[in-house]
Formats: structure tokens, sequence, C-alpha cells
């Protein structure tokens, strides 16, 4: 695994998380399969900059925050 996606992938669920949202609520946010959602959480998948956007935009964080 990528270390940059592995760590957005922690990012992304430990906000997720204490926002109470689940894999599904984003994956309807950005109109992707929940599948998509749970490879980037484990760092399987490498998005696009438009798509961490997008799952910054439906987190309500900065992009930055979820790369950090």
């Amino acid at each position: 695994m990528n270390p940059a996606s592995e760590k957005l992938g922690l990012n992304m669920k430990r906000i997720r998380a204490k926002k109470k949202m689940s894999q599904g609520d984003i994956a309807r946010a950005l109109e992707v399969d929940r599948g998509y959602i749970s490879n980037i959480e484990n760092g399987k998948k490498n998005p696009t900059l438009a798509t961490i956007q997008k799952l910054a935009d439906a987190l309500g964080v900065s992009a930055d925050e979820l790369l950090k």
C-alpha cells in the first residue's frame, strides 16, 4: 500500500466517524458505490484530486485536512 493512500484513508475514516456518517452517506453524496469508499479508506484505491475534493466537501472539511 502507498503510505499517502493509507494516510488519506485513515483521515477519512476518522473524520467520517467523528461526524457520525456512514460509508453509504459518503457514497451517495459522491454518487459512487459504497465499496469504492471502502477501498479508499483501506488504502486500496488512489482517488484523483477532483475526487479528494468531492470527499472533502461531503465530509465538510478541506482537502488539506484529508491529506495531512
